[in-house]
This record gives structure tokens, sequence and C-alpha cells, in this order.
């Protein structure tokens, strides 16, 4: 096994805004791990919520740990994940690009896709949103055009326009509306706007208060007009049960889970709880999000359209169309670099 790290920057087709910061270029970390001719590619993304998880540290954490990586053999991905966390585990975006390598490299020396290998099929998989940054409502109406035709748009929200934001998109369009204040919003206000937003054909609310408001948590789950899905509330194994009876379900990110394999054991997890179950993307690369597309048939939403918010992508794999998944002809999670730029 031979480790391999290749700082990524993404670019993005406009700059992206939620209610903790704005990114114009995007500074990820792609693993790869090579083994038999084969490689495994895998994706950890930064994120303005989590600055001591950037690619730099990844990086770092991944090179403390290269000799136990390159030496551990593979076999079966999850159980090389358990035998690794004890190392890597204080960083799970490291982990969940390490990961993610290693099922992209175990399916593609099996010969077959990750889904398939899980028993899965590609039957009736949930369409992924398209994510509009806050902006002027002017700029968020030019994006949601200039990506027409998706069945869902997910809204970032925050704003003392947040209404006003709404009622202007839903003008332009009739698909289904989502809405995701990044802990943006109090109890109160979640509450006071949440009938209206329910009326403008929102579909569910993201994660509107602080992780810490558990109490305004129970309160939405217990008045609120719409369903709250847990994203900050929810980012590893141990916080699933925690969201039962303060949520309607969860959303998994894998870079914060540390990859596929926890994200499985959360959405089984999950289902013993009742709790509907999505899973997001951050801003990465076709890398990353073919992960994640891997997952498709054990959930109720996805957010995959991570890679369409790029000027310029760095491989190839599962694409998203207008919201649905086109898979390769390809073996493990399907993941090609792409030729670098000259």
């Amino acid at each position: 096994m031979k480790l391999i790290l290749h700082p990524i920057s993404l670019p993005l087709r406009h700059p992206f805004t939620i209610s903790q910061g704005t990114t114009t270029v995007q500074e990820n970390l792609l693993v790869e791990l090579q083994e038999g001719g084969l490689s495994g590619f895998g994706e950890g993304a930064s994120s303005h919520a989590y600055p001591a998880f950037n690619a730099a540290a990844m990086g770092a954490d991944l090179e403390a740990c290269r000799g136990r990586i390159e030496s551990e053999p593979l076999g079966e991905p999850a159980a090389w994940w358990d035998r690794l966390l004890p190392v890597l585990g204080h960083n799970r975006f490291a982990l969940c690009a390490l990961d993610e390598a290693a099922h992209d490299l175990w399916g593609k020396q099996r010969g077959q896709p990750v889904w398939k290998l899980w028993g899965l099929e590609l039957r009736g998989l949930p369409c992924s949103n398209y994510t509009i940054g806050i902006d002027t409502i002017e700029k968020m109406v030019l994006k949601m055009k200039e990506f027409e035709g998706w069945p869902i748009y997910k809204i970032k929200l925050g704003t003392p326009d947040d209404l006003a934001i709404v009622r202007e998109l839903r003008r332009h369009t009739a698909a289904v509306f989502r809405v995701d204040a990044n802990c943006g919003w109090t109890a109160d206000q979640t509450l006071a706007l949440a009938p209206e937003l329910k009326a403008l054909g929102v579909e569910f609310l993201e994660q509107p208060l602080p992780a810490a408001d558990r109490e305004g948590a129970r309160r939405l789950f217990a008045q609120c007009a719409l369903p709250v899905m847990a994203d900050e509330s929810c980012l590893v194994e141990e916080d699933v049960p925690r969201c039962a009876g303060l949520f309607h379900g969860i959303n998994i990110k894998l870079t914060k889970a540390g990859g596929l394999t926890p994200a499985r054991r959360m959405i089984r997890r999950a289902r013993e709880l009742g709790l509907k179950v999505m899973v997001g993307c951050m801003t990465e690369s076709t890398a990353g999000i073919s992960a994640i597309a891997q997952l498709l048939p054990l959930l109720d939403y996805v957010d995959m359209d991570g890679a369409t918010l790029i000027a310029r992508d760095v491989a190839s794999g599962v694409r998203v169309e207008k919201g649905r998944a086109i898979f390769p002809e390809e073996n493990g999670c399907g993941v090609r670099l792409l030729p670098p730029r000259a």
C-alpha cells in the first residue's frame, strides 16, 4: 500500500456564503491509496466552521501515521477503519478521505462498484437538491436560474431578509425548497417563520438553531410547522441517539463523521430510532461526491451538489444532472483523476 496526498484548490463558480462565512476557493485534500497497480481516491473537505481541520492539518495528521496506514492490510474497509481509528480518530476529516479512498480501492480490487458489494440496488434513488448560497435576492434568483430544472433547491438563510428571499425565489420555480439556516436562527424565529415557509413549499428546515440549544430543539420538535433535520447537532455516531426526540431526521456529512464506514452505522442507528436520513456534502470535487453516491439506496434525502458548485473539477465519477445521479461504468466509487490543465 502506498499513500499519496494531493492538496487541491477548487475555484467556485460564485462566492458561496452561509451564515458562518464566505468561500471563493475551496482548499481540500485528495487522498490516493495505491496497491497492485490500482488507485483509490477519497477527499477531505475544509470548512469555515472547523478551521482546525484544514487541508494542511489533514495532511500533517495523515503523514504522522503514514507507516501504520501503508503497513495495514486493507481487507474489508470497515475493519480497516476500526484499526486506524485509534491513531487518526482525532481528525475525522482526514479519516474520511482515507476511508473513501479505501472503499474506492476495495471495489476496484474486487471488480465491482461499492454499492453492489454492499448488496444494494440502484432503484428509487432520491434526487439531490442544488444549493443557493446567501447573496442579494437578485443574485440568488440568478443563481437558481443558472441551474434551472432541478427538482429541489436548498436555500441558505440567516439574514434579515429570509422570508423575502424565499418569496421571490418561489416566483421563479415550482420546485421543492429546503431551507438551511446553519444555526443562524432562534427557536422563536423558527416557530414564527415555519408556517409561511411551509406555505411557500419548503419541505423541511435544516439545523436552524445552534447545536448547544437542545431545549430550543425540543420546542421545535414539538411545535414547529415543518420537520427539522439535524446537521451540526449530528457529527459522529454517538450523536445519533441524542437526536431522537429533538429532530425528525439527521443529515450525515461524511467529512465530519469520518467516512463511509461510520455513515453506514449512523444510518442503521437512525432507522432503529425512527429518524429520517439524509447525507449532505461539503463543497468538494467529484471524488467526494462519488463516495456519497454509494449510499443513495439507503437514504430519504441527499445533498450532493458540491461538484456542481465548483468551476473546475479534478476528478470524474458519479455525475449529478438536474438532481439525478449518473453512475459511471467504473468499479469502486468510480473515481478517476482528471489530467491537470495546462
